[in-house]
């Protein structure tokens, strides 16, 4: 069962490599071969130049470095951002979950609120905060809240019936209820949430720092465009791909492991 497993899993990851490296050599021959203005399209060879460069990764160590700079205020506003969002997506979710009163009650205010889209608060953070980090911050954290309060809603509802009323009859707390039942049996639906909320948090930090004008990724990006650096810009494109990428199979692996007992 186990080498049918991994069999499937090595078929999986070669299947991904090779349409990734199909996608690469369209790009180099759509590139090279004039299909496309290099005005619009930059070579793989000078993207990939850009963003030793930026990275400060260069032969002759003779990069800027500011993309790296960039990288790390990016990924700092997305880490800090989701961090927030996950923290108080379970407590809220937890504290609505585990009431069928409160959930009645909540509800219709959760489903108003969830559809507004995080870039649409900016004017207002901006008003509120001003144009500082801690705006975004606030942002980034209120746009990846809500997948985290959902799952974490949805999973403490979803807690068996007969196992309330083996709380009720073990005469278990609120509190203990919470973290002995309802938490475990929402595990998989947090942690998915979570996944979700750090892509959320990724795309809502590039978007802040574009609008806010704050150090980033997004404003890197969005200054080589107005530039018409275009390899620059396709090398800040492809570092954002490459962190929610490696972001999310970190996520991903440290979800097999927290679940491993839901394993067979």
């Amino acid at each position: 069962m186990n080498n049918h497993r991994n069999d499937r899993f090595g078929l999986g990851w070669l299947g991904s490599v090779g349409m990734l490296l199909a996608l690469v050599a369209l790009w180099w021959v759509a590139s090279n071969a004039g299909w496309v203005s290099r005005v619009f399209l930059p070579t793989p060879q000078a993207t990939f130049a850009s963003l030793l460069e930026g990275l400060n990764l260069s032969s002759g160590n003779s990069g800027n470095g500011e993309l790296l700079a960039f990288t790390q205020a990016t990924v700092g506003r997305m880490v800090e951002g989701w961090l927030l969002a996950s923290l108080f997506g379970v407590l809220l979710g937890a504290a609505i979950g585990v009431s069928p009163q409160v959930r009645a009650w909540v509800q219709p205010t959760l489903e108003f609120i969830r559809p507004l889209p995080a870039s649409a608060l900016l004017p207002l953070a901006i008003s509120i905060f001003g144009l500082n980090p801690g705006m975004v911050l606030f942002v980034v954290a209120f746009g990846a809240m809500w997948p985290v309060l959902l799952a974490t809603v949805h999973g403490f509802a979803a807690v068996e019936p007969r196992l309330s009323e083996v709380a009720r009859c073990l005469q278990m707390s609120r509190a203990a209820y919470t973290w002995k039942m309802g938490l475990p049996n929402a595990m998989p639906d947090i942690l998915a949430g979570m996944r979700l909320a750090l892509t959320i948090a990724l795309v809502v930090a590039v978007v802040g720092e574009m609008i806010a004008s704050q150090s980033g990724l997004g404003q890197a990006i969005l200054l080589a465009a107005r530039a018409f650096r275009v390899s620059d810009l396709f090398a800040g494109i492809v570092l954002l791909g490459l962190i929610g990428f490696v972001s999310n199979a970190l996520l991903a692996l440290a979800e097999r492991r927290l679940l491993r007992w839901q394993r067979p």
